[in-house]
C-alpha cells in the first residue's frame, strides 16, 4: 500500500500535480489542512480514498478539524496541529496522541517536513508543497510505504 501525505498547498496546484505525475496515484491520499479552495480539485484528481482536515486557513471549508483513520491496522490522528501549538514544539501533539491510544499523528502547519518516533507514536509532518519553510525551501510531501504486518514506512520526499 502507498499513502501520499501532504498539507499546506493554500490552493496552489502547480506542486500537487508534479507531484503525482512523479509518485503516480495512490492507495490512499491524507491532506492536513490549509488547501484554501483546491478541495474539490483534490477530490476531483484522485482516483483513491482521500481523508481530509482543516487548517486554520480553511475557514469556510466543511472540513472536520480531525479524524481519526485506519491504515493497515494502525490508527492514526490527522490534524493541522495549530491547535496544538505546533510551532513551539510537537508536545502538547504527542500527549493527544498518547491519551487518544493512536499509533500515529500527522499534522501540517508549520511547513517544515518531520518524521520521528516519539514513545512508540510515529509523529509526522510532511512539510508543504506550496510555501515550504525548512532550509533550502524545497517542496516536501512524505509516501508512506505500509506492508501486510501493518508496519508504516514513512519517507520525506522533495520536489
Amino acid at each position: 500500500m502507498k499513502v501520499l501525505v501532504i498539507s499546506d498547498t493554500h490552493g496552489k496546484r502547480e506542486n500537487f500535480e508534479k507531484m503525482l505525475e512523479r509518485e503516480g496515484q495512490p492507495d490512499m491520499l491524507l491532506h492536513l489542512g490549509d488547501v484554501e479552495g483546491g478541495k474539490e480539485d483534490i477530490f476531483a484528481s484522485m482516483e483513491c480514498p482521500v481523508y481530509m482536515v482543516a487548517g486554520n486557513n480553511d475557514v469556510c471549508a466543511d472540513l472536520p478539524r480531525e479524524a481519526e483513520i485506519c491504515l493497515c491496522g494502525q490508527k492514526i490522528l490527522l490534524t493541522h496541529g495549530d491547535i496544538y501549538h505546533v510551532v513551539m514544539g510537537t508536545d502538547r501533539l504527542e500527549m493527544e496522541a498518547s491519551a487518544r491510544g493512536v499509533q500515529g499523528v500527522f499534522f501540517g502547519h508549520t511547513h517544515r517536513p518531520v518524521v520521528k518516533w516519539e514513545n512508540g507514536i510515529l509523529i509526522a509532518n510532511p512539510g508543504s508543497l506550496s510555501y515550504p519553510r525548512q532550509s533550502k525551501h524545497i517542496p516536501s510531501y512524505i509516501v508512506i510505504a505500509a506492508d501486510g504486518e501493518g508496519l508504516l514506512k514513512p519517507e520525506i520526499r522533495y520536489l
